[in-house]
């Protein structure tokens, strides 16, 4: 047939083939196919593949495809990213499918970082730090050895770790080697805390001291409390220290001049902790910028304002039970906004601006949990046995790790939390160094370590 001939027959058949329902169209190709021959059925192979098997993410405008793209989780958008370059391509590039994708496993988000493949990268990461805890092989384990009895007192600061020791010495470690840095001669410390300078001591000998890093020499003697003092704290700022004691009062010193300016009375139980903060919120009684003290006992946790007029009333006494059938647990998170402290019934967690008790979060699984540290997506615990990582967005134990049969005390002063930035979200660089530290029963101090990312 020619070619003119041929295209008019087309023309023809095409008017008369549109004509046609769709039960007649597809008889007419039925009988086509039955007569086509295997060039035609090849060819006829081909072209359907380009025709029905589409690439939408190829076809689509990319603002589009992320938008589909943000329905998908991440585990079938990495399995997607398999299918061809080009669909890794557009996946890789999509940055709020990996942002979102990570701040869902609790890490910290950086907005300003726009660089898609960074986020997937990072997701990636997350994905394996994650897997690491609910397989119980996020952490690694050491011991520090240098002192010759009991252990009491621990502070960590910076990658450095303080242990005061009934040896009559002190010593600052760095956790990273494991080496001493500085050890010198003190009282029996129950309570440490230092900076580069100075170490400040609590002591069962009833009094407070301040010393010297590089003489050894004690600098100041803090003299007046009638009872072991179980914790101190202190700002430079201020040039103030305050003391908590068996002897259930709070001191207030003057840091620089030894002298004692004020003491706190009303507890009627040993005061085992003491924290001194600024307010980070607005209330009728203090507003952000204003220095909070908060002391504690067996069942309650006074609120105290202080600055530089050291004459200052009792703001608020909180508890969990009135009846004081419930104890507290002799640990205490204030970090200018809110308060936690564990007990038997759980965590309790206050809103400092009002002093209402925003959550009680309990655990059934694992009863009589101790808190070491409080953030804004996860809380470390432990009990007898384990170390633990709770979600505090779905209240969930995720992760725990053993512990070895560590030195017990009442006062909580010989176990503490390492680094604490990742309790607010971990962001891939801040899941490093110390995690818990504990003194043993052999004098040494057992410390719980992250594990560097495979």
């Amino acid at each position: 047939m020619e070619r003119k001939d041929f295209e008019t027959w087309l023309d023809n058949i095409s008017v008369t083939f549109l004509s046609l329902t769709d039960l007649q169209k597809n008889e007419t190709l039925d009988h086509l196919i039955s007569l086509s021959g295997a060039v035609q059925l090849r060819h006829l192979s081909n072209n359907l593949e380009t025709l029905l098997k589409r690439d939408f993410l190829k076809l689509l405008p990319l603002e589009l495809s992320f938008y589909l793209l943000k329905w998908l989780d991440p585990q079938t958008l990495l399995t997607c990213c398999l299918v061809s370059k080009q669909w890794n391509k557009v996946i890789s590039a999509c940055t709020e499918v990996w942002q979102t994708a990570c701040k869902n496993l609790g890490w910290q988000i950086d907005d300003s970082v726009q660089d898609a493949l960074h986020w997937k990268k990072v997701y990636l990461k997350a994905i394996l730090r994650m897997k690491q805890l609910e397989d119980h092989e996020a952490f690694e384990t050491s011991s520090l050895i240098g002192h010759s009895a009991r252990v009491y007192a621990l502070y960590y600061k910076d990658g450095l770790l303080c242990t005061g020791s009934d040896d009559l010495s002190a010593k600052l470690w760095d956790v990273s080697t494991g080496q001493c840095i500085y050890g010198i001669q003190t009282h029996t410390c129950a309570a440490v805390k230092f900076d580069e300078q100075k170490l400040v001591t609590g002591s069962f000998d009833n009094t407070v001291a301040c010393w010297e890093w590089s003489s050894g020499a004690r600098t100041q003697h803090f003299r007046g409390h009638t009872g072991a003092v179980f914790s101190v704290d202190y700002n430079d700022e201020l040039d103030i220290l305050v003391s908590g004691s068996a002897d259930f009062t709070v001191k207030v010193w003057a840091l620089s001049a030894g002298t004692c300016l004020n003491t706190l009375t009303g507890h009627t139980e040993w005061v085992t902790k003491v924290v001194l903060q600024k307010c980070k919120v607005r209330s009728l009684l203090h507003s952000p910028g204003d220095y909070i003290l908060l002391s504690a006992d067996k069942y309650e946790i006074k609120i105290w304002p202080i600055g530089r007029e050291i004459n200052c009333k009792c703001l608020k006494t909180l508890s969990v039970s009135e009846d004081r059938s419930i104890c507290l647990q002799p640990r205490l998170h204030f970090d200018g906004k809110y308060i936690v402290c564990s007990s038997a019934l759980g965590l309790y967690q206050w809103d400092f601006a009002s002093y209402d008790i925003l959550r009680v979060i309990k655990t059934p699984e694992v009863a009589n949990l101790a808190l070491l540290g409080f953030g804004d997506v996860f809380a470390l615990l432990f009990d007898n046995r384990y170390l633990y990582i709770m979600d505090l967005r779905t209240e969930s134990l995720i992760s725990r790790w053993p512990l070895p049969e560590y030195r017990k005390s009442k006062r909580g002063s010989s176990f503490l939390a390492g680094e604490a930035s990742w309790l607010n979200g971990l962001d891939g660089h801040n899941d490093t160094g110390l995690v818990f530290a504990t003194s043993m029963p052999d004098h040494s101090i057992h410390l719980v370590l992250w594990k560097e990312h495979g």
